[in-house]
Parts: structure tokens; C-alpha cells; sequence
């Protein structure tokens, strides 16, 4: 049986929305259009692909869910052969997938989109934001080819571009504004710990030197750990290259025990993403 790469298209498309009107939108072609071509890839597999329900729309099947990881996997062989052959006539073009945190996307990719847009500009570049959890699935289930993540880096390749701190930040008539490095364990009670993208180094911390999150305040952001210690509720503990991404004028400290992070780009394999996030990857590296 010979596959269809434009059902696996269609497939994709509607996978991701979850809604075959906006796949439709997304494809430039009618609601009725999708799922007919669904219907055949379904025919032509002899398996269900999805569910329908009236309230919840569409939803993958377990099967569904296995074909969809492949069928990304067709997609990123299809690119990779073009952008082979536009690499052999000196073209570079087809898309790359990046997923980043929004500190990442702030701080490290412009410069690097930039210098890349200026020497390949028939490619697209497309940028999926979450947190690292997130990006280090988005890479597994091939929803991207590469990723911007804090550590750790296991189950992936990668190359380390930033070591990063933590840091405390505290108001500027705060006590300890005279105190060269604060004791995380003299203020651990008064600590307000931002976990979006910290968890990892975190915990690590917590078995380490026995640190009492659950009496502590725990936010998501840097953002709101900048306003709460604005309110004065508290000694804000996050990581430096997170915080270099947002506006205040706090001051900022360094800590004792040290805790580290690194921040990288991975993917399941280098060897195995398209000339173009090669090529990207090649930048982020010399930045």
C-alpha cells in the first residue's frame, strides 16, 4: 500500500488543532475537504484515527496517537530531502521547528534568527513556547526538531550554550541590602521560589541541603516573583538568565550553596534533523 503524503499532511494538521474546521483554515481548503481525506488515510490504514464526540470534537485514538509521531517523522524526512537537493543548487530552504522558553526565546534566539533569516531567507522558522518539560516532549513526539532547554539533558543530544545561577532578588531597602551573599539556609522560610523552569535544580537543591519548600511561597513566573517581592513578601530566589529576560529594579544577590543550571539545545538526534536546523543549531552555537 503506497501512503499519501498529503493525507499524512491533512492528518497532522487536524491532530494538532483537534478541530477540523481550523485545520481546514490552517490548509487553505474546506472543512469537508479534511475530513474526506481523512476518512481515506483511515480506509486505506483499516484503523480508526479518531474519535468523535459532540462536545469534546475530535480526539486521537491510541493508534492515532502512534501514526501521528510517525507521520511527523515522514514530514521531517520529506524537508530534510528537499532541503538536501536546495543545498546541492546552494538554496537552503524548507522549515525549521525550534521550541523555547520564553527566557531563551527573549535572550538568546533574535540574534540568532537574525544572522539565519539574513543567510537563508526561503526558510521558515517556526517557534512553539512552553516550558522545558514541555519542549523536551515536543522534541520526543517530533511536534518540533529541536529544542531550548534548562538541564538536565538526558535522553537527548545536546550542546550546553549558557551556564546560569541562581540568584536572590530582594527590594531596595530590604535588611540584607548590605549583606554581600545571602544564606539560603538562614532564609529559607522567608524564601519565594519561582519554579517555571526550576524544578530540576530545585529539587536537587532540596535533597542536597534539606531546604523546606512546602512552608515557602512557590510562584510560576519571574514576573510574579517580581511582584511579590515588591510587596515585600519575601526574599525572590531564581535563576539569573530567567530573570535578565524581564524589566525591575530590584536588587539582585548572589546566593550561598551555589545552584547551577545549564541552558542548551537539544534534539533526538543531530545527526538526524534537516540541513536547515543543522545548520541553525551550527549558529546557536557560535552566538
Amino acid at each position: 500500500m503506497n501512503l499519501n503524503l498529503n493525507h499524512l499532511n491533512v492528518f497532522v494538521a487536524a491532530a494538532e488543532k483537534m478541530n477540523i474546521t481550523e485545520a481546514a483554515k490552517a490548509l487553505f481548503i474546506s472543512q469537508p475537504a479534511v475530513s474526506k481525506t481523512i476518512k481515506q488515510l483511515e480506509d486505506a490504514l483499516q484503523v480508526r484515527l479518531f474519535v468523535r464526540d459532540k462536545q469534546k470534537g475530535i480526539m486521537l485514538t491510541d493508534v492515532g496517537r502512534e501514526i501521528l509521531i510517525l507521520a511527523r517523522q515522514m514530514q521531517s524526512i520529506e524537508n530534510r530531502i528537499f532541503q538536501a537537493a536546495s543545498r546541492e543548487n546552494q538554496l537552503l530552504t524548507g522549515k525549521v521547528k525550534i521550541g523555547s522558553f520564553p527566557a531563551a526565546s527573549t535572550l538568546l534566539l533574535p540574534e540568532a534568527i537574525s544572522r539565519f533569516r539574513a543567510k537563508y531567507p526561503q526558510v521558515q522558522i517556526e517557534l512553539c513556547e512552553g516550558v522545558s518539560d514541555q519542549i523536551k516532549e515536543w522534541v520526543t513526539d517530533r511536534t518540533v526538531e529541536i529544542g531550548l532547554v534548562a538541564s538536565p539533558f538526558a535522553g537527548f543530544e545536546h550542546h550546553s550554550l549558557v551556564q546560569d545561577h541562581m540568584v536572590a532578588v530582594i527590594p531596595d531597602d530590604h535588611e540584607l541590602h548590605n549583606i554581600e551573599i545571602v544564606d539560603l539556609g538562614k532564609y529559607e522560610q522567608d524564601m519565594i521560589y519561582c519554579k517555571g523552569g526550576h524544578e530540576a535544580a530545585l529539587n536537587s537543591a532540596v535533597q542536597q541541603h534539606h531546604f523546606n519548600l512546602e512552608s515557602s511561597l512557590t510562584v510560576q513566573t519571574a514576573e510574579t516573583l517580581i511582584q511579590m517581592v515588591r510587596r515585600r513578601l519575601g526574599i525572590g530566589l531564581v535563576f539569573d538568565f530567567t530573570l535578565s529576560s524581564v524589566s525591575h529594579e530590584l536588587i539582585v544577590k548572589p546566593i550561598t550553596p551555589v545552584i547551577t543550571r545549564e541552558i542548551g539545545i537539544i534534539a533526538l538526534s543531530f545527526a538526524e534533523i534537516s540541513p536547515a536546523s543543522m545548520e541553525f543549531v551550527r549558529m546557536m552555537k557560535e552566538s
